[in-house]
Order: structure tokens, then C-alpha cells, then sequence
């Protein structure tokens, strides 16, 4: 019985911390978004400002090791070719400190890019500077950003859609839905949804 107990405790913890839903700190929907400039896995530095000609970003926290970011990565690279061509490209960040998850090293990031084929920068946050910045918290984490008179205004926070494991099941594209109604000139019906994914690896919150 108290074998069971356990148990149960560890997998509601583990539920738990799959979910999350607009964090206490961070961007919030209506926020400016400051620039970033982070390495991607062909060693150049990249800024948002190197897009001057896009209409705005699909910015997704993701990593190598975490199921649920493996599980989305089709999809991921799906909203790039969709999407980079109406001038909302993909910029994936891996927010995990390698010495916490030995996985996500910089190099092992160069090796799954190119295992997948990735079509969108694959930048590391060294230091974990950046995604503190956005309030992100799970791996995946989506932000969808639109340029508005200079500005980098957050419209969008939270998942790719509403099946975190199996593509198969999806019934609600949250993202793409959002980036569509951006195109048209309109507000997304939905602007906040819980990113479900692993907790980002970062050695000062362990």
C-alpha cells in the first residue's frame, strides 16, 4: 500500500509538471519582445533583426532529449516550410543547461538537426539568458511574435496544438491558427494554451 502511495505521488508531481499555463514571470500576451542575438548549430550568430523582410517569428523553446519536443518535431519543422514563406519562419532556441541534461550539449544539437533535416535556425542559449526573459518553462514552448511598427509584439503563448505526444489526435492547431489570423490582419481567437513538455534543465532552479 504504501509502495502504491509513492507511486501515485510521483506520477501526479510528474502530471503536474507537464502543464503549465501563462507563467507568473516573463512575456505576457500584449508585451514587446527584446532581440536576442544566440549561436546556431552552423556557428553563426543570429538576431531576429537579421529578418528584416519577416512579418513576424514562430519562436519555439525545444530541445533534443525531451519526448514531447521530439514527438513535435515534425510538426515544428511543418510550421517553418508552411509559414517562412508567408514571412513567419521558425526560430527554435534549446533553453537546457547541457550539464543537466548531458543530451542537449551544442554539438548533439548539430548532430539532431541534421538527423531531422531542420529548415530553421537551431539556437543555443548559453548562459540560459534568453528563455528567463520569455517565461518559458517547458520544452516545448511556443511564442508567436508580430512586428508591429518596429516592435516585436507577443500574440501568442503556449502549445503547437492540442496532442503533446501523437500528431494523429490533433483537433485544434493553436499555432497555426493564430499565425493565420496574424496574415489576414486579425487578432487570434486563441492566445494562451498550456505548453505541456518536460521542465527546462537549468542547474540554478535544481
Amino acid at each position: 500500500m504504501k509502495t502504491f502511495k509513492i507511486t501515485l505521488l510521483l506520477l501526479v508531481v510528474a502530471t503536474v509538471s507537464a502543464f503549465t499555463i501563462n507563467p507568473s514571470k516573463g512575456y505576457k500576451v500584449g508585451d514587446e519582445a527584446a532581440d536576442f542575438s544566440l549561436k546556431n548549430i552552423d556557428d553563426t550568430m543570429v538576431s531576429l533583426a537579421d529578418y528584416s523582410e519577416a512579418k513576424g517569428f514562430i519562436v519555439v523553446f525545444t530541445c533534443n532529449m525531451c519526448p514531447y519536443s521530439v514527438a513535435n518535431e515534425d510538426r515544428i519543422i511543418a510550421l517553418d516550410k508552411k509559414y517562412k514563406k508567408k514571412g513567419f519562419p521558425v526560430i527554435a532556441i534549446n533553453p537546457n543547461d547541457p550539464e543537466v541534461s548531458k543530451g542537449d550539449s551544442f554539438e548533439a544539437m548539430k548532430v539532431r538537426a541534421k538527423e531531422k533535416g531542420f529548415t530553421f535556425p537551431y539556437l543555443f542559449d548559453e548562459g540560459q539568458e534568453v528563455y528567463p526573459k520569455y517565461g518559458a518553462t517547458k520544452t516545448p514552448h511556443v511564442y508567436i511574435l508580430n512586428k508591429k511598427k518596429g516592435k516585436l509584439i507577443v500574440e501568442y503563448i503556449g502549445a503547437i496544438d492540442d496532442s503533446s505526444r501523437n500528431e494523429n489526435n490533433v483537433k485544434e492547431r493553436f499555432v497555426e491558427n493564430a499565425v493565420d489570423a496574424l496574415l489576414k490582419g486579425e487578432k487570434p481567437t486563441k492566445t494562451d494554451t498550456r505548453a505541456i513538455g518536460c521542465s527546462i534543465k537549468d542547474k540554478r532552479n535544481s
